[in-house]
């Protein structure tokens, strides 16, 4: 029989026993308060990870407060993505406190990794979709894909385009940061900044070619087109709507690369945003091939441009349209010539497209940086919009 005494034998409180208060701990304190000795964590150690205890729980409530968090002595990293300090401009977006060398390069080796398997993946569903509408491959001395070019070009296009999502994967996994910092400082696409800058670019740089087309047909005549094969309407039409589709997502896409993730992951670590805008610049004018010195000289002058016209109004919507109009007007003018399977790019432009250039390029940024002003354009951030946007470090 238990010695102990029933609940009903057990002596009420007295004057020599009185009832604990109602907020005082019945049991034992907690190992970890101070004067109690040392708490044993978890992982068989003293405090939560096998490390030394806190000296002290946050007040009002312990772990169930809201955000409440133990002074370990050691800093305790967000499990989201981090957004840069506020005030950053468009280069210091990476700067989230979140990445070190090991990060850096092994954001580097993802982006590499997600353009490569996306242009796999583009080649055998561009194949795969070519047999299944009978078209025949280009032979093996051809540049091409696919023989006919209009399904070439727009499977050029395409595997390019798959750099958007590349960049975006690579900057939320590899940058522990929101993706749609990469496209302006306010954390996505500011559409009616875009609709505004198209709106500029496309008659300014419809204008370049046009001029650029009689510069050459009063010099050369006829012959300063080249061949002009004009198509049927019906080709005619389903070209003008497949490249209006696919075009703005290859433009884009490199602008993503270049002047975003590019200059982004200089600026990560570098004070000034000039060393990322210059490698970008030149690794844009490399990607278009080797050609005439005016071409490289064209593309990489314009490059500079663009790179701190992204800077100077925090996103990439006035170079995303400027690229654009570009290249719709340069394959849709292809498309109507019956030139799409010329393999020249704007690496081989002539002397009177560079010298058209170094004046369209500055006009146009400087436009645009004017309006920016006017509209109210953000060129810093990030806003803060919620708990969830932690901060890294300051910017430097």
């Amino acid at each position: 029989m238990s010695e102990t005494p029933d609940r009903a034998d057990r002596p009420g409180p007295t004057a020599e026993h009185p009832p604990p208060a109602p907020d005082a701990p019945t049991g034992p304190p907690p190992r970890d308060q101070p004067g109690a000795g040392p708490g044993i964590g978890p992982q068989g150690g003293i405090g939560p990870q096998g490390g030394r205890s806190p000296l002290a729980w946050p007040a009002g409530g312990g772990w169930a407060e809201a955000g409440a968090q133990p002074r370990w002595g050691y800093e305790v990293r967000p499990s989201g993505p981090s957004a840069a300090p506020e005030d950053s401009l468009y280069h210091q977006q990476a700067r989230n406190g979140r990445q070190g060398v090991l990060g850096r390069l092994g954001e580097l080796l993802l982006l590499v990794g997600f353009l490569v398997a996306g242009t796999i993946a583009v080649i055998a569903v561009g194949a795969a979709a070519g047999y299944a509408l009978g078209l025949d491959f280009a032979p093996e001395d051809s540049e091409r894909f696919l023989d006919d070019p209009l399904a070439d070009t727009v499977m050029a296009l395409a595997g390019i385009a798959i750099g958007i999502p590349a960049v975006l994967l690579a900057v939320r996994l590899g940058g522990h940061r929101f993706a749609g910092s990469v496209a302006s400082v306010t954390g996505r696409l500011r559409w009616r900044w875009l609709g505004v800058c198209a709106a500029v670019a496309l008659p300014v740089l419809a204008l370049q070619t046009g001029l650029l087309m009689l510069w050459g047909w009063l010099e050369e005549g006829d012959a300063g087109l080249g061949d002009v094969e004009f198509p049927s309407w019906g080709r005619l039409l389903l070209g003008m709507v497949v490249l209006w589709l696919v075009v703005p997502f290859q433009a884009a896409a490199e602008e993503f690369v270049f002047r975003g993730w590019l200059a982004q992951y200089f600026g990560g670590f570098l004070r000034s945003p000039w060393p990322g805008i210059v490698v970008a610049s030149l690794l844009f004018a490399l990607a278009h091939g080797f050609g005439a010195w005016t071409g490289f000289a064209l593309l990489f002058y314009s490059a500079m441009w663009w790179g701190w016209l992204v800077v100077r109004t925090g996103g990439l919507e006035a170079v995303i349209a400027a690229h654009t109009a570009n290249n719709l007007v340069a394959f849709c003018l292809s498309l109507v010539l019956g030139q799409l399977a010329d393999t020249e790019t704007a690496a081989d432009a002539p002397w009177q497209a560079l010298v058209l250039e170094l004046l369209v390029s500055p006009a146009y940024c400087l436009l645009i940086a004017r309006l920016s002003t006017r509209y109210g354009v953000e060129r810093r951030g990030p806003r803060r919009s919620g708990a969830f946007l932690s901060s890294g470090p300051a910017a430097q």
